[in-house]
């Protein structure tokens, strides 16, 4: 199904490329240099540090609504798992993992 939907895509839609279709886009220039040129890891190493960080404290929203109903071992838990969380930013900050030079 999916293979006779592209066919008929292709084959049936229009087809009239011009040079304002054929023209870069975004940048408004033509593209320079290597396209395949090589990043510092520390960019990615920093992107997925900052993933980490957002998704563990969005674990902290559930606690945040439900405070009320889950008393103190609910705030004990959540303490726990902030303490954890804060080890592990030290850790990092420590090793040099956020810094950018």
């Amino acid at each position: 199904m999916g293979f006779a939907l592209i066919a008929a895509g292709s084959l049936l839609g229009p087809s009239r490329p011009d040079e304002q279709k054929l023209s870069p886009y975004e940048c408004g220039f033509e593209a320079f240099g290597d396209s395949r040129m090589k990043f510092d890891v520390r960019y990615y190493l920093v992107a997925i540090l900052f993933i980490l960080f957002d998704l563990e404290i969005a674990f902290l929203f559930p606690w945040a609504m439900a405070n009320e109903s889950l008393g103190l071992v609910g705030f004990t838990t959540a303490i726990i798992f902030l303490a954890i969380l804060a080890v592990g930013f030290i850790y990092e900050w420590k090793k040099g993992a956020l810094d950018w030079e």
